[in-house]
């Protein structure tokens, strides 16, 4: 669950108004992002191969840029999963090159992958989100 600096955090960083409720955010999803959006994720320092990997092939991408359309639901929910993970991380590590590095280094609580890979999947972006949580209430480092 989102708290409301995270989600003024997330309309920032996409540019829209910032979503008051899971509700929104859920609006927002289906109403399919733009293809910019992937610029964004690479200025909040997400790289290319991450994007490629995380939410959409390179590929794939350009054949949507050139076709003047939208991200698919699908695609808009990865982009939103990787900025709410990055802001959990941002707010508890205060710093973005901190958060990144932490999102991107083996953790031996994931069974030793990074935390960032995680997050193809909903399950596992939960999973990455629980840990935030405990390390934010001191249960784990």
């Amino acid at each position: 669950m989102l708290n409301s600096a995270a989600h003024r955090q997330i309309g920032q960083w996409l540019g829209v108004r910032p979503p008051h409720s899971e509700q929104e955010l859920l609006n927002i999803i289906e109403g399919q992002l733009p293809v910019t959006s992937i610029k964004r994720l690479l200025a909040l320092g997400i790289s290319r191969a991450e994007v490629d990997a995380l939410v959409i092939p390179l590929r794939t991408l350009q054949h949507r840029r050139s076709r003047r359309e939208k991200l698919t639901v699908d695609e808009s929910d990865r982009v939103l999963r990787v900025m709410r993970v990055l802001s959990q991380a941002e707010t508890l590590y205060e710093s973005r090159e901190r958060a990144l590095e932490w999102l991107r280094r083996a953790n031996p609580r994931l069974d030793g992958r990074a935390p960032l890979h995680l997050l193809k999947t909903d399950a596992g972006s939960r999973i990455v989100e629980e840990l935030l949580t405990q390390i934010d209430e001191g249960m784990f480092v």
